[in-house]
């Protein structure tokens, strides 16, 4: 029989109603999940439950948060079969992301999932959410981290929060769902990642990191004074395919600001479902000219992920650069 870890990190899920609104309450949490007949059940894995400290509402995630969860799973790799992730639903996605490159060839499946209304709750979605991810974990044809939400099964590296009013609150704009859960879970094995990796869990450094999305009118000469040698990397979430609404002659001494920093600029897309092709307009040929590098179908919350990972890895500018673009584990096409 597959044995399961369940690590609570915080999040809704877990939350009970204070004077204060809904706060994290472990004592709550973990009572309700041993009474729960459910995962009692014949056909459900046996599991353990261990939880970080302090529990946390996601919003205050951090990189510090990533390598705990991550370490925490790297050190019981041989003892379970599969993990579940209960994790807020605000920044699921960077953790998911996060843990998808820390934990490349683990070959084993981490679930991360949560609710949008807390398991205290008459109506609440954690009992679902969390019952159909312990069957999921103990699959061991699924080798990579994934979310599971209101009936999907996403890529953790291609997900992206939808919704914050829905029971539906993933979508994965760029990539097939791993599967979907109805009457039975129908798993698209096609769309499996194939990780036959060997396992060294990868900590994360705290590196300075910005995201800056533009606009209509958008100046880039107002974040000129951030461009200095302490900041990394920035993602830069342009129009389209890698439009920028600038003039060439305010963006280039940016930019050659910024390699003379060696700072790392990648390029995204605000659509969701998009691919960046610097080539195709005048507007994104500057940005390649200078030296950004196209982060192609990958969400935001991958690419500031991805760069940690690369930036805690390798120091060589052109080689974090090379392997932006370069599929590590999934996370682009």
């Amino acid at each position: 029989m597959k044995k399961i870890l369940i690590l609570h990190t915080g999040g809704t899920i877990g939350m009970t109603l204070s004077k204060d609104g809904y706060k994290p309450d472990g004592k709550y949490f973990k009572q309700a999940i041993y009474h729960m007949d459910s995962l009692k059940a014949h056909n459900m894995p046996k599991w353990d439950y261990m939880e970080t400290k302090p529990l946390l509402d996601s919003s205050k995630m951090s990189v510090k948060e990533w390598n705990c969860i991550g370490r925490i799973i790297a050190d019981n790799k041989n003892k379970y079969d599969g993990f579940v992730i209960l994790h807020g639903t605000d920044t699921m996605s960077y953790s998911a992301s996060a843990l998808s490159f820390m934990l490349k060839g683990l070959n084993k499946p981490v679930i991360l999932t949560g609710s949008q209304i807390p398991l205290c709750e008459t109506r609440s979605d954690g009992r679902d959410n969390l019952i159909t991810s312990m069957l999921i974990a103990a699959n061991s044809n699924i080798k990579e981290v994934c979310i599971y939400f209101g009936g999907l099964l996403i890529r953790g590296n291609r997900s992206t929060k939808y919704s914050a009013d829905h029971m539906q609150a993933f979508a994965s704009p760029n990539y097939p769902f791993l599967a979907t859960a109805g009457i039975s879970i129908q798993y698209n094995e096609k769309a499996f990642l194939k990780n036959n990796n060997s396992f060294k869990f990868q900590e994360f450094k705290e590196v300075p990191i910005g995201i800056i999305s533009v606009f209509p009118g958008f100046k880039f000469e107002l974040f000129e004074s951030i461009i200095t040698e302490k900041l990394k990397g920035i993602v830069i979430e342009t129009f389209g395919s890698g439009n920028i609404p600038n003039e060439e002659k305010e963006l280039l001494p940016i930019l050659k600001k910024a390699k003379e920093n060696n700072v790392v600029i990648v390029v995204c897309s605000q659509c969701p479902q998009a691919t960046v092709d610097m080539s195709v307009y005048e507007t994104g040929q500057t940005l390649k000219k200078a030296g950004a590098v196209s982060g192609k179908d990958l969400t935001t919350e991958a690419a500031v992920t991805k760069l940690y990972y690369l930036f805690s890895k390798y120091t060589d500018i052109n080689k974090i650069k090379q392997y932006m673009e370069k599929n590590i584990c999934g996370e682009l096409t």
